[in-house]
């Protein structure tokens, strides 16, 4: 009993992720936004998101190759994908919540896209450095299309 007691004691000094495995336990975007103070606009999906410069009148649409730069990362701060040179792809073949956000910004356009797992990976993610159901973050920049 006394062994029960000491291994939750440092599971809970331990902030609950070493205990039983190496489960990552991430917070939300909600929680995330509220916790930096993060004032956003948020569409009917559920995108959440912030516009630091607009761009120009001129947006793109999902037929649209864009060209961004960009930096994603959890909700713990982990960076696990970058482009600040620009990456350029076809907007259709990207997660819903990059389809739908990227069509809020004009050319020349710099915000932030706070992506619940539903609008990015769900339970599929494409590496080990971004968990199942994760809700993602992107620093992103709108180039060009």
């Amino acid at each position: 009993m006394k062994l029960l007691f000491y291994s939750l004691a440092l599971c809970l000094i331990l902030g609950l992720t070493g205990c039983g495995g190496n489960e990552l336990i991430l917070i939300s975007v909600e929680e995330y936004i509220a916790e930096n103070n993060i004032e956003v606009q948020e569409t009917a999906s559920g995108l959440k998101y912030t516009i630091e410069e607009p761009g120009n009148d001129e947006m793109p649409t999902l037929e649209d190759e864009v060209t961004v730069k960009y930096k994603g990362f959890r909700t713990d701060d982990f960076v696990f994908d970058s482009s600040f040179n620009g990456a350029t792809f076809p907007l259709n073949g990207v997660i819903a919540g990059w389809q739908e956000g990227m069509q809020l910004f004009g050319k020349g356009g710099k915000g932030v896209l706070y992506i619940p797992s539903g609008l990015a990976y769900g339970a599929n993610p494409p590496s080990e450095d971004i968990p199942a159901n994760a809700d993602l973050i992107f620093e992103v920049e709108l180039l060009n299309f």
